[in-house]
């Protein structure tokens, strides 16, 4: 497949640093993925190929598999989180960032239908439950896990706490909600059940 048209006999062709010119095709090859993610259509080489109209070799020249390209496209729309302030107070700061307000998900472009998108793909691949952890997902925690590390050296949490174990109890009680009882976050009763899960493991962690 010719990707782009041959240049006049005798011009010189200018090439940018770093990667290969073919790097302005990333928008439409993730594009295609997203439709196909969106359409709920097996995402496949050859439809990716045929949807975005990319060469093979262009793909495996940017992801070097299927699973990290369809990795990267689950993560579009989303963003990491800024540093949290290490100062103040820590349970408000925690609580904000954790349960705040639902309405960001949709605000940021991350509609809650591909939400549960990215949750049946990756449910149903554990290879790419793996990619998208290790290339984004844990890449997100890192504000608040700072935070209650400063919060242990501030004496406010117990010494022997376990970050990324509580990263895990305050987070994963929103995606109960969301996931097993298929509860929008945004409703009364979710909120409720949240900021008491959250109260529980808060006088858990502090010292």
């Amino acid at each position: 497949m010719t990707l782009t048209a041959p240049a006049p006999a005798g011009a010189t062709v200018r090439r940018g640093p770093g990667r290969p010119r073919d790097s302005d095709m990333d928008p439409q090859i993730i594009s295609a993925v997203l439709g196909l993610i969106d359409a709920e259509e097996d995402v496949t080489v050859s439809r990716v190929v045929e949807r975005s109209g990319v060469s093979r070799a262009a793909l495996y020249r940017r992801w070097p598999s299927l699973t990290t390209l369809i990795a990267a496209a689950l993560d579009v729309g989303r963003t990491v989180p800024p540093e949290l302030p290490l100062e103040g107070d820590l349970r408000e700061t925690l609580f904000s960032s954790l349960l705040g307000s639902p309405a960001s998900v949709d605000a940021s472009g991350y509609s809650e239908a591909r939400f549960r998108q990215r949750i049946r793909l990756v449910m149903a691949d554990r290879a790419l439950q793996r990619a998208y952890w290790e290339s984004h997902v844990s890449r997100r925690r890192g504000p608040v896990e700072r935070a209650l590390r400063a919060g242990i050296e501030r004496g406010i949490l117990r010494q022997d706490l376990d970050v990324e174990a509580a990263f895990d109890a305050i987070a994963g009680a929103a995606y109960y909600q969301s996931i097993v009882r298929g509860e929008p976050l945004e409703s009364p009763d979710a909120r409720s059940r949240l900021a008491a899960a959250f109260e529980i493991t808060w006088r858990g962690m502090v010292a």
